[in-house]
């Protein structure tokens, strides 16, 4: 396979962006990035998946579910979760 961008990359595995396949991948990367981000700032905060569930009123089982990608997560939750590690969500729509 000859490509000669990420681009050309993900459209050869993945199809065009607006496919279903394309977008599945998408939402899976986004779900992916989204468990890192929040798995390396819990690390950071210092705080193991019980400490961190224990401060804003959840379950280990739930955190370990985001961390690992296994569960949608409402936004009320996710603000809930990084306050309690001592950040801000903000959003853009692009």
């Amino acid at each position: 396979m000859a490509c000669e961008t990420f681009d050309d990359l993900l459209n050869a595995e993945y199809g065009e962006r607006g496919t279903v396949e394309r977008e599945k991948f998408e939402v899976e990367a986004e779900t992916f990035c989204l468990a890192e981000c929040l798995k390396e700032q819990r690390r950071l905060a210092g705080l193991t998946q019980e400490q961190l569930a224990a401060k804003i009123g959840t379950k280990k089982s739930y955190i370990s579910k985001i961390e690992n990608g296994h569960t949608d997560i409402q936004l009320s939750t996710l603000f809930r979760i990084f306050s309690g590690l001592g950040k801000r969500v903000t959003l853009s729509v692009l």
